[in-house]
């Protein structure tokens, strides 16, 4: 822990010392057995230059918290972050951010440190998540040199392994989705998506869509976080 200490102390934000310093000790902190109905979630997206983890950036975070199947909408966060790489002209039809959007944009280091002060002891959610986390725990890593510490949920995974396990799943929902992107997954499933988006937008999205998932589990024997954390990995 000292020599984590001692590389963040090094940063011109010394503020970000007590989030990450807090944030490395997560696992020894986290009750895997608890129920999943009373646990913390936080939903969340990146925006980025592209999906190259060695050379693309994150643009920006957004995400809300959750409590078991519950959302809430006045714990969000979204930020900004200035690219460490240049953006690409097909990543801005996507996420509709410029450069002039990010000159004043929040370096990295500030907005991960805020970031995970803002999940806490919290499980991740996201969908096909383990993009979202490898950029962030590659920039933490560069950075602080400690990785991101929280589990993730995958609500891709979690969709797919539901459909296998549990037929009234199938039933219900009238079988498989042929495209598992979020958005199409989320029109199946009833959730009104805009064309125009963003990672808060996505974020939101994605808590809605876990939220449809989470009323199947147990019939299904997924009551603790270990559990869920064992069928939706991505």
């Amino acid at each position: 822990m000292s020599s984590i200490l001692t590389k963040i102390m090094g940063h011109r934000e010394k503020k970000v010392a007590g989030p990450v310093a807090r944030h490395s000790g997560l696992k020894q902190r986290l009750e895997l057995k608890a129920p999943i109905e009373g646990a913390d979630f936080v939903a969340f997206d990146t925006e980025l230059t592209g999906l190259d983890f060695k050379r693309d950036s994150m643009i920006s975070i957004g995400a809300v918290r959750m409590r078991g199947g519950r959302i809430l909408p006045g714990q969000t966060f979204y930020r900004l972050v200035r690219p460490d790489s240049e953006l690409k002209s097909q990543g801005v039809v996507v996420h509709e951010l410029t450069h002039s959007d990010l000159e004043k944009a929040d370096p990295v280091e500030e907005v991960l440190c805020d970031f995970i002060d803002f999940i806490g002891d919290a499980i991740l959610v996201g969908h096909f998540v383990f993009i979202d986390v490898n950029f962030v725990n590659r920039a933490m890593k560069r950075i602080f040199g400690v990785g991101l510490q929280s589990p993730s949920v995958d609500t891709s995974a979690l969709h797919d392994w539901l459909y296998e396990s549990d037929s009234h799943f199938a039933r219900h929902h009238q079988g498989m989705s042929l495209k598992s992107d979020l958005f199409s997954l989320a029109r199946k499933y009833g959730i009104e998506v805009e064309k125009a988006h963003n990672a808060m937008y996505d974020a939101y999205v994605t808590a809605q869509l876990f939220q449809r998932f989470l009323p199947f589990l147990p019939e299904c024997g997924v009551r603790s976080l270990k559990e869920l954390l064992m069928v939706s990995k991505s």
